[in-house]
């Protein structure tokens, strides 16, 4: 489970901002909301609020970010890191950027911390807390232009020679991570870091992302998830009594065949499969509806394509839940209300909160209906906001930050009145 983040200079955060699922002494939903680690209590969904342009999807958005540098492989120098700088300020594009995150494995924190720019890397750094003060596993700084990684002795076995093997590895613009993915040994004190960090945080959810299309390929392979989504249709009454996903095979025309073999869009892998088979597998999804009319009851197919973006976005969102729940992960949605009913919104978090799980979700909205939930639904810990400074950068701060919150008739109130900031600044 993740604790908290830091990100400096990264998108629109100039200065440091510090985002945390550490809960406060608030007793409410204790048993479901409050995840205990090692003493520590983790909340399980944090929800950021804030004008557009304000910084909530940037929030979001440094999850993947960290997860996609830590496991992209480079063979040349000359790739850029992807990461991109504060850009409203004459100093700040010339300088790093600084990402710190501390997360739980099972019950064992650890601390991971990372300086880059768009070209290199300058500190990379793991440490575990066996005690109240962290142990460092290995620190990988910048020295004449090149990586030089250091490995504990005291805690991490490593041969001379697989430390001469990862570092030949590790590029000035790649993480020590995706260097150690190339080199087939164990590392079990790193390793259990590593594979927490790759599996359990998962892809961004945004508004145009194809969850549909995800959701049809896990249902193609696993019927407990159909069983689910389908509890999940009926307490939302879509009138959808079952989903049938299969797979089919089409014939490829001649003239299409030769021209998707003369490209480059799949692998030539691929190439030889469709040269043997001259077909194409695609999944096709139909909706069973029940109804009732004046003959009595009936039921009807119709196909994925006929269902409301609504009701494909809601399969496609749980099936994303569905998956979060078995892995114990992290998953942040973008925009969660996007097609949705505002009653569809909270059943969904309702959903996830009901999950007994140590997975956490992370929403960004402009639903503040939701803020009337406080104390039914959420928990004052779990709502954040994201406001942007005349700077341009973005500042995060939390609604427990507020005092006299007990003595509001309505939080929601408070907030469209100005209270806690992160509003529009509309001109008249």
């Amino acid at each position: 489970m993740i604790q908290e983040i830091k990100i400096q200079n990264f998108l629109s955060f100039k200065d440091e901002i510090t985002f945390s699922f550490e809960a406060t002494k608030d007793s409410f939903a204790e048993d479901y909301q409050v995840e205990k680690v090692n003493g520590v209590r983790l909340l399980r969904l944090a929800v950021v609020y804030g004008a557009n342009a304000s910084g909530k999807s940037n929030l979001l958005s440094a999850f993947p970010f960290l997860h996609s540098f830590l496991f992209m492989k480079h063979d040349d120098l000359d790739e850029p890191t992807t990461v991109i700088p504060f850009m409203l300020d004459i100093e700040t594009p010339n300088q790093p950027s600084r990402f710190e995150l501390v997360f739980y494995v099972g019950s064992v924190k650890y601390w991971y911390q990372l300086v880059l720019d768009r070209k290199q890397v300058y500190l990379e750094k793991l440490s575990v807390y066996h005690s109240i003060q962290p142990t460092m596993l290995f620190c990988r700084e910048l020295e004449n232009n090149h990586s030089v990684i250091t490995f504990n002795p005291n805690v991490v076995k490593v041969s001379q020679v697989i430390k001469e093997k990862i570092s030949a590895e590790c590029l000035i613009n790649m993480s020590l991570f995706a260097a150690r993915d190339k080199v087939n040994v164990s590392i079990p004190e790193i390793d259990e870091a590593k594979e927490w960090l790759k599996n359990q945080m998962m892809p961004i959810v945004g508004p145009s992302t194809r969850l549909f299309e995800y959701a049809e390929n896990q249902l193609a392979s696993d019927n407990n998830l159909k069983e689910y989504l389908l509890s999940v249709v009926n307490n939302a009454d879509f009138n959808i009594s079952d989903i049938n996903t299969q797979v089919i095979k089409e014939n490829i025309p001649q003239k299409v065949l030769k021209a998707i073999l003369e490209s480059d869009v799949i692998s030539e892998q691929d190439k030889d499969r469709l040269k043997k088979e001259r077909f194409l597998s695609k999944l096709k999804t139909d909706f069973i509806h029940s109804v009732n009319n004046e003959r009595g009851p009936e039921q009807y197919s119709m196909k994925a394509e006929s269902q409301s973006r609504g009701t494909r976005r809601i399969f496609g969102l749980e099936a994303a839940l569905y998956e979060v729940f078995h892995r114990n992960g992290f998953l942040t949605i973008d925009e969660i209300e996007a097609s949705l009913h505002p009653d569809l919104v909270e059943l969904f978090i309702s959903g996830f909160l009901k999950q007994k799980s140590r997975s956490q979700l992370l929403v960004s909205t402009h639903y503040d209906p939701l803020l009337e939930t406080i104390g039914d639904l959420l928990r004052k810990d779990s709502v954040w906001f994201t406001e942007k400074k005349e700077s341009g950068h973005t500042e995060v701060y939390s609604l427990v930050e507020f005092s006299g919150l007990n003595r509001l008739s309505s939080v929601r109130k408070a907030y469209r009145n100005g209270n806690f900031g992160a509003l529009p600044k509309v001109k008249e």
